[in-house]
């Protein structure tokens, strides 16, 4: 019986350093932009800018502050930028019930966007949102001008996902290990997954502090992330059958080191699939290329960008 008073006295400091932490990680870092409520979900993002729209969507385990040091500021001086944080990350709410998949994610993102007045925007979606740009384009071919994805996952893959992800999955034990060892635990481990991240390219001075990273360690996000992760290749598996199907032009950008999300099992496959795609290769550049080389990245998106006005004022 003192075994179990033991670890039932652990998990009551581990559930109170969460509590504390996450409340201390959202006084750290609050809300920078606005929210809209979107089918009874608030819903946060940040604009700026004007010009033609472009669309930010984040990757996992992050928010929208992951633009903000990297590309978002230079995009901003010469069209109307909005980033947002996915249902159930940085600050946006997240459905209750079943998964919001990268499609439903797409649907909330454009009902947003048509509140915003938003027209015809330019969508740019990092590593997992690949899959949201993606399901947009499928979705609502007449509404966007384009899809970009930095180093976009497209496809399936066979290797499953981390160990945390699979096990918050499990009923009871997952919602557990989410308010109490996740977050102590998360954060000695953040500085090695970051850089794993990056490699080979170094990670930014300040980057955990500039883009809020502690935010996805609350038990609400940490669980929303290991749900999207988990899920997302069987998804995909579906959603990648139809690629065919996609009409606007998309513009894919990989890092030649990204083991992350490789080149050969995305976007080297998307190519294949769609008609109006171009590829570009980011040469000794890891999964964080729109840090890593964010001259280069915001010139490719504003050549696209520019190209996309050309054709829609000059159509063949």
């Amino acid at each position: 019986m003192r075994w179990l008073l033991g670890i039932g006295i652990a998990l009551g400091v581990l559930a109170a350093f969460t509590y504390v932490g996450a409340g201390r990680s959202e006084q750290a870092f609050p809300p920078m932009g606005e929210f809209l409520h979107i089918d009874g979900l608030r819903l946060h993002f940040k604009a700026a800018g004007s010009g033609p729209p472009i669309v930010l969507i984040h990757g996992a385990s992050t928010s929208l502050r992951d633009f903000l040091p990297s590309i978002f500021e230079p995009l901003r001086e010469r069209h109307r930028v909005i980033a947002v944080d996915r249902p159930g990350h940085g600050y946006s709410d997240r459905p209750a019930g079943a998964w919001p998949d990268p499609a439903e994610q797409a649907r909330l993102i454009r009902e947003l966007l048509l509140e915003l007045g938003v027209e015809r925007p330019l969508l740019v979606g990092h590593s997992w949102s690949g899959s949201v740009v993606l399901a947009y384009l499928l979705a609502y071919p007449q509404e966007a001008a384009g899809g970009i994805l930095l180093a976009g996952g497209s496809h399936p893959w066979k290797e499953g996902v981390a160990w945390y992800n699979d096990l918050a999955g499990v009923p009871v034990i997952g919602e557990l290990f989410a308010r109490t060892i996740a977050y102590p635990f998360g954060l000695l481990a953040l500085d090695g997954a970051v850089s794993q991240v990056f490699g080979p390219n170094a990670v930014p001075l300040a980057y955990q502090e500039q883009t809020g990273l502690r935010l996805s360690l609350r038990p609400e996000a940490f669980l929303a992330n290991a749900e999207d992760v988990r899920l997302l290749s069987g998804f995909l598996e579906r959603q990648s059958r139809r690629y065919s199907d996609i009409s606007r032009p998309l513009l894919l950008l990989t890092g030649s080191a990204d083991d992350i999300v490789p080149a050969w099992n995305h976007a080297e496959r998307l190519v294949k699939q769609v008609d109006a795609v171009e590829l570009v290769e980011l040469e000794a550049t890891g999964h964080a290329l729109h840090h890593a080389r964010p001259e280069r990245v915001v010139g490719l998106i504003e050549a696209f960008a520019a190209r996309l006005e050309r054709d829609l004022i000059n159509p063949l």
